[in-house]
């Protein structure tokens, strides 16, 4: 069965609470104010069962201008508005502010509903049905059902609720949406039950059991128990006024304007990109960096208007402007706002969201223009794919990209396929996918191969660079998964090589100059003869120190000559395997070497004899038991 929340609109003492009392039965002025001043201050919420077994939920808004900002959270998820005009007064400055929040919510279903006609006669009635008609010419309401009533006596009650009956069958059924969301217009306790919330379901759905995030503080919790007009329900879906009892919540860590959601679903932000749309009625130019209050479903924020099109922007005028927001809010694509100027308080303008976590915009940028135009009005493959470009060398995940473009995932999943087809995406990782843009990407790949290209240059005799030295260099900051990506890229097409952990240009090799040959061949020379006592790097002296001589070592253990066996000890590697084949004999006669033994064997003192056996066990040869080595079962 459909569901529909009427919301009730119109000037402070038009009769709108009358109304829905007599509607209903219920009074929605709870508050003791309200019973002592006689005006409505806070939302008020009732039902009402129709003919046909329809029952709609009634949000009952103030009209006081003091308290237009309850209304606009009010008006949020509502699908059908009452404007109520009183008939011996007729429409009024709240009235027309009213129906312009309506108007900017995106709200297309309503009716216009004459209150106190027992306070006039017919004459009078006939002049304000007039004035009515002419005060609704082009807008929403233009051709809306008009219904004469008086809650005091009951004429018309009966024909209002069978154009209700009848209205709600032109109301299109409502888009469930993606993530479930309730944005709270109330909080309380109930004995016996804890923190209860209220609010217009907007989108989604979720169930008893159920875990939530309250946003914007990320405050955990799970849903004890949901009631839809005062019955209990397991499950509840977009379009119902709905109650929510929160476990292991306090009642202060909740206030309106929160927003209870699916878990984890959503991103606070400070910034909202967005096309603002500014009434023909406002009173002056908006200029850019104005202050202004803005209203998104039932909160309402301090914001600075960052007007990235325009120097101003004159009433009737729409533009692309970034709201910057002092506290954080949860919005999703294409979600409506409403903004009024911060002094005095009046409705001047709204709009919609098009990136609900954006980035700091520059002002008349041609990119940013043109990316706000693709979110605009683009398809949604050209708006994902915006997405995954705006994040740059990120990247985006799949549920990242279901949150900033608002699709289902079967959509996203539908779409990303698509352009990694095309070749416009590229995935990296493989549990944990990330999709970056191919220009991107291939800004990566250049970028690398210019490090690459530069590192060679400068230093020739190296065989490469160290793979995290190499990411670390890379301005693009880019993160692990597509580094490891770009470096795998290269790999297939045959454009670096990597050692180990050593990443070079593919066609890069050392060659040495005739200088450094024969360097490397008196070195060559100066191990070979010392044999199992070389000197320490340092005691090569100062000449081969200053001339390279520890590039040309890593070079000679790279090629075999030398053998590093710890920092700064190098042996010749004929050195090492002779040893190395008399270790083998002793051990293999006796059964076991000990340290001491082997310093008899080579000759040579501890300085070497420990470096020496502890390589052996390094490189698996030999292996320790207690002080004396055997040799490793292979």
């Amino acid at each position: 069965m459909k569901q529909i929340v009427l919301g009730t609109a119109g000037h402070i003492d038009h009769g709108k609470t009358a109304l829905v009392k007599a509607l209903t039965g219920i009074d929605t002025d709870t508050l003791k104010e309200e019973k002592e001043r006689g005006i409505t201050i806070e939302l008020g919420f009732a039902h009402l069962k129709l003919p046909s077994g329809s029952t709609i939920g009634i949000v009952d808004v103030p009209g006081h201008e003091r308290f237009v900002k309850n209304m606009v959270a009010g008006a949020t998820g509502i699908d059908l508005v009452a404007l109520i005009i009183a008939a011996d007064e007729g429409a009024m400055p709240q009235t027309k502010e009213h129906l312009e929040v309506c108007s900017l919510l995106n709200i297309k279903h309503g009716l216009i509903i004459l209150t106190k006609i027992d306070l006039v006669d017919k004459e009078w009635l006939n002049l304000v049905r007039d004035d009515v008609s002419s005060f609704l010419t082009g807008t929403f309401l233009e051709d809306a059902p008009l219904v004469e009533v008086s809650s005091e006596t009951g004429e018309g009650i009966k024909e209002l609720v069978g154009t209700l009956d009848e209205l709600i069958k032109q109301v299109p059924e409502r888009d469930p949406g993606n993530f479930f969301r309730l944005p709270v217009d109330r909080v309380f306790t109930m004995r016996g039950f804890g923190t209860v919330v209220t609010g217009t379901t907007v989108s989604g759905q979720i169930g008893v059991g159920s875990e939530v995030t309250i946003y914007p503080k990320g405050i955990r919790s799970k849903v004890r128990g949901i009631q839809v007009h005062h019955q209990d329900v397991p499950l509840v879906k977009a379009g119902l006024r709905t109650a929510i009892n929160l476990q292991g919540v306090e009642k202060e860590a909740i206030t309106r304007g929160d927003v209870v959601a699916e878990k984890d679903s959503l991103k606070p932000t400070h910034l909202v990109d967005t096309v603002l749309e500014y009434l023909d009625s406002a009173p002056k130019n908006l200029k850019n960096r104005t202050k202004v209050r803005f209203h998104c479903g039932t909160s309402e924020i301090i914001a600075t208007a960052i007007l990235l099109d325009s120097d101003y922007l004159s009433p009737g005028n729409q533009c692309f402007a970034q709201f910057r927001l002092e506290r954080p809010a949860v919005v999703l694509s294409r979600d409506r706002f409403v903004i009024r100027s911060y002094s005095p308080i009046r409705t001047i303008g709204g709009g919609y969201i098009l990136n609900p976590l954006p980035l700091r915009k520059k002002r008349f940028s041609k990119d940013v223009l043109q990316e706000l135009d693709i979110l605009k009005g683009g398809p949604d493959q050209a708006i994902v794919e915006q997405y995954i470009k705006g994040s740059r060398f990120k990247g985006l995940s799949k549920s990242e990209i279901s949150f900033l473009s608002n699709l289902r995932k079967k959509d996203v999943d539908r779409i990303i396929t698509g352009l990694i087809s095309d070749d416009l995406i590229f995935k990296v990782g493989t549990e944990d996918e990330l999709f970056i843009h191919a220009a991107f990407y291939r800004k990566a790949k250049e970028e690398m191969i210019g490090i690459l290209a530069d590192y060679h240059s400068r230093f020739p005799l190296k065989e490469g660079v160290i793979k995290e030295e190499l990411r670390s260099k890379m301005a693009s900051n880019i993160g692990e998964k597509l580094f490891n990506s770009v470096i795998n890229g290269l790999i297939r097409d045959i454009v670096i090589a990597r050692e180990k952990d050593i990443i070079r240009l593919k066609d890069h090799q050392v060659k040495l100059p005739q200088d450094q040959e024969e360097l490397r061949r008196h070195m060559d020379q100066i191990y070979l003869k010392e044999g199992l006592e070389p000197p320490y790097f340092k005691d090569l002296g100062q000449d081969i120190i200053k001339r390279g001589g520890r590039d040309l070592l890593e070079i000679m253990v790279k090629d075999g000559t030398l053998v590093k066996v710890k920092e700064d000890l190098y042996f010749h590697t004929n050195a090492i395997e002779e040893l190395k084949g008399r270790l083998v004999r002793f051990i293999k006669d006796k059964g076991e070497i000990t340290t001491p033994e082997l310093k008899k064997l080579t000759g040579v003192s501890r300085k070497y004899t420990i470096p020496l056996i502890e390589y052996f066990d390094k490189i698996q040869l030999t292996v320790r038991i207690g002080d004396k080595r055997v040799l490793r079962k292979r």
